[in-house]
């Protein structure tokens, strides 16, 4: 066994003269245990939040996207979309016409985006876990039907439970450039009754959701789309897909996945992680430096068996290793029991969702959501390593100069 290893841990669980010492190791343990099972704790529900946020923003983010690198519209008509379409790893082929327009509901109004959709927009099994209200349909034996976000409802007070109430949309009609007499024939006026509500988040529920018939009347657009929308039986197809698509279309055209499609979103979700790893892990190095304490008084209690051990032929380096070592058991004990702590406590919140969050807030849930990932286990336990090699290593070098002195008072 490594000499300076063998002494550390006789040293660790020996009895001090002293009992402070003790006391102060115990506490030093003890923050590094709290700490460490903290942070694994913390960065799990974040990762829990950001998985859950992502499914619902992926029930209506697509996978891919299709748009034009310049205008708002595009010809979706050609060879290279119709081999897109009949391209057998595209699950969903989705033409999407969209444009802000007017909306009016009795006596309210307010400005939204009118989203169209082709009927392969239905394919999203997902979309019944967004429905607040009523139901998501595009069509029933009436005619075409809306489905509207629920800050749009909120604000026009929407009941899509009356069949007499429709709601109605506002948009300027093509090649007018002069006003007429009456502002109303500058515009087209379509009403179409709402079927349901559905709720992601604010800057997806300003959204008013119709069929792409509906859509191209209203804004009397025929042919082009705003945008293909793209879902794949496999999504691990995704970026290979992207790539040649991207290939095909030429510059023209942008494709862009769901990272690009909500950079804010994402940069938010990660920036917030890191946020709070960087303050938990200031805490948690306050509690590492502690050991340098608990260091300083065991060199000072264990200055004879030093005197001992260099009468006896060990250099420096040894020593400085024994309190080394000494200093990583400590504080790695802390962390490696923390970090069991914490798993444990991450899988009974899975399980039996101990901790509830507000029941107000219904499209969540009520439990805390926890994801496990093995790299936030290795980012603490090698965190808490480099700090406590700093904090032991300081600890050490204060070993030698005590050596130093005493060889002097010698």
């Amino acid at each position: 066994m490594n000499t300076a290893l063998y002494i550390a841990r006789r040293y660790l669980f020996a009895k001090k003269s002293t009992n402070a010492i003790n006391i102060i190791s115990t506490i030093s343990v003890l923050g590094v245990f709290v700490g460490s099972a903290a942070l694994i704790i913390i960065l799990s529900i974040f990762n829990g939040f950001e998985e859950m946020v992502l499914k619902m923003f992926n029930t209506v983010t697509p996978e891919l996207v299709i748009s034009p690198a310049k205008g708002k519209t595009f010809d979706p008509r050609g060879a290279i979309f119709d081999g897109i379409r009949k391209d057998p790893r595209i699950y969903s082929y989705t033409e999407v016409l969209s444009e802000n327009a007017l909306l009016r509901y009795n006596e309210k109004q307010s400005v939204g985006l009118v989203k169209g959709v082709s009927k392969d927009y239905l394919k999203n099994k997902d979309l019944d876990s967004i429905t607040v209200q009523g139901k998501f349909l595009l069509h029933n034996s009436n005619g075409p039907q809306a489905v509207l976000g629920s800050a749009l409802q909120n604000y026009l007070m929407v009941n899509p439970n009356d069949p007499f109430t429709p709601l109605q949309i506002f948009s300027p009609k093509r090649g007018i450039s002069t006003s007429s007499v009456n502002p109303t024939d500058d515009f087209m006026n379509l009403s179409i009754p709402v079927s349901g509500i559905f709720e992601v988040q604010r800057d997806f529920d300003n959204v008013a959701i119709v069929p792409l018939a509906f859509a191209r009347e209203l804004l009397q657009q025929d042919i082009n789309v705003s945008a293909i929308e793209l879902d794949l039986i496999k999504s691990d197809n995704a970026d290979r897909l992207k790539t040649e698509l991207q290939q095909q279309l030429g510059p023209g055209f942008e494709v862009k996945d769901r990272i690009e499609q909500n950079k804010a979103l994402y940069n938010i979700l990660g920036t917030e992680k890191w946020a709070v790893y960087i303050i938990l892990t200031f805490i948690l190095i306050i509690a590492i430096f502690n050991i340098i304490g608990s260091l300083t008084m065991l060199v000072i209690d264990k200055l004879k068996d030093i005197a001992i051990l260099s009468s006896l032929g060990a250099g420096k380096k040894l020593i400085k290793r024994i309190f080394l070592f000494e200093g990583m058991m400590i504080t790695l004990a802390g962390c490696i029991f923390g970090l069991f702590v914490g798993l444990i406590f991450c899988l009974l919140q899975q399980k039996f969702g101990m901790i509830s969050m507000s029941s107000d807030n219904i499209t969540i849930g009520n439990a805390y959501p926890v994801s496990l990932r093995w790299q936030d286990f290795v980012l603490v336990f090698v965190t808490v390593s480099a700090f406590s090699f700093m904090a032991s290593a300081l600890s050490s070098n204060l070993s030698v100069k005590n050596i130093n002195n005493l060889n002097q008072d010698l």
